[in-house]
């Protein structure tokens, strides 16, 4: 018969495997160090694969690893989903995330879908701010949780996943009047940005001072969907994530004479203390749907600590 796959076991290894670290881990579980250490040795018996490669240096997710993270995350979401149903309580739950715009607009929606289906008694309330903000907001109690966006390889929060930035444009008159010219290429350049404080709006800037392009700022607003329309009525050029960029607008880059832009981190802030059930339940259900879209993700860190 074929092994089972234990959920305290898989819960162990996807908490070293989001702190980067087997004591951080420990912590989150309430376990020592050590316990939490056995506990990724038993499952690496049961799977027949080594999950972490240990060394002098520390300790580095091999390829198995990172394939059975991505079930791991999925078993752990289905069984607290089936645990939350056959023990709901009549008592109202809630949850409060902090997001950007575009976050709420384009990437949570079927979560939140989806955890109202299973959870229909907790209440989630989405407060939509600057990742910096978010972030100082959090530190305060504030929040439950708070995704958001840091320069790639930044430290603080979970790595949900890595996602690529790009120039946007609106589409090009399929029937150019005389004298037309595309807004891409208009000098000083427009730009239709998120407030100061969005760290995609920093590299954008940057990249420009970078190539000596002229530029100024045409539009603001915290509302991705204003910015979409901003773009889309030739206000101006923008740059997003590529998950929140709509198909009607016109993706541009080294063509049009636009410096390449970095990637960015999506990273989950959890307050401080022990988070209540459905705190952790959307959290996890945010790293299962958010985080299993792979977009631009590099290779697993090494795990800071080697295992006792």
């Amino acid at each position: 018969m074929p092994a089972n796959l234990d959920t305290d076991l898989l819960r162990a290894f996807v908490a070293v495997a989001d702190s980067a670290s087997f004591t951080r881990a420990g912590e989150r579980l309430g376990r020592t160090q050590a316990a939490v250490s056995q506990q990724v040795r038993r499952l690496e018996g049961i799977v027949g694969k080594r999950v972490f490669e240990r060394d002098t240096h520390g300790v580095r997710m091999t390829r198995d690893g990172e394939v059975l993270l991505a079930y791991a995350r999925r078993m752990l979401t289905l069984n607290d989903e089936v645990m939350a149903l056959m023990h709901r309580s009549p008592t109202v739950a809630s949850v409060r995330i902090g997001t950007p715009d575009d976050y709420a607009t384009m990437l949570l929606p079927e979560v939140l879908a989806r955890f109202n289906a299973a959870y229909p008694e907790v209440m989630v309330e989405v407060v939509c701010d600057n990742s910096p903000d978010l972030v100082a907001e959090i530190d305060k109690g504030r929040y439950d949780l708070a995704l958001v966006t840091r320069k790639a390889g930044d430290s603080g929060g979970e790595l949900v996943r890595q996602e690529p930035v790009a120039w946007v444009a609106p589409p090009l008159d399929p029937v150019p009047q005389a004298g037309y010219r595309p807004v891409d290429s208009l000098d000083p350049l427009p730009l239709a940005l998120f407030p100061k404080g969005c760290v995609v709006r920093d590299l954008a800037v940057a990249a420009l001072d970078g190539i000596g392009r002229d530029w100024r700022v045409a539009f603001t607003s915290k509302s991705v969907v204003a910015v979409h329309g901003a773009v889309m009525g030739g206000l101006g050029v923008t740059a997003m994530e590529c998950c929140t960029v709509p198909p009607s607008l016109r993706r541009i880059g080294a063509a049009e004479g636009f410096p390449d832009l970095p990637d960015i981190d999506i990273a989950l802030h959890r307050a401080r203390g022990v988070a209540p059930k459905p705190v952790r339940l959307l959290a996890d259900a945010i790293h299962d749907l958010v985080g299993r879209q792979l977009l631009g993700r590099k290779p697993a860190e090494p795990v800071e600590e080697t295992a006792a």
